[in-house]
């Protein structure tokens, strides 16, 4: 069976498209932490109080500073360390 042009064209379609998926992979995993950094919290980004990414030098001094919190007593830790209290329920029946 004599191999036709036609054969070649669909096996460089097909090659082409494997390689363009394969790609958008690898592209896609490395955009995802920078993009996500910067979309705004109310368009689903990351909250304002999120920790620093692991790796950075922010992210050292804050597991240092949560670490110092930590060993520290309950009382010498001021309020941010306080849970917030639960909201009242609203019961529409009343």
């Amino acid at each position: 069976m004599p191999i036709s042009i036609r054969h070649i064209l669909v096996m460089a379609a097909v090659v082409l498209a494997a390689s363009a998926l394969g790609g958008c992979g690898t592209i896609n995993e490395k955009l995802a932490g920078g993009v996500g950094d910067v979309i705004p919290a109310w368009a689903g980004g990351l909250p304002a109080d999120a920790p620093p990414r692991p790796g950075t030098a922010k992210y050292d001094e804050f597991m240092k500073e949560r670490e110092r919190k930590r060993l520290m007593p309950a009382s010498e830790r001021g309020d941010d360390a306080k849970p917030a209290p639960a909201p009242a329920s609203r019961d529409p029946a009343r």
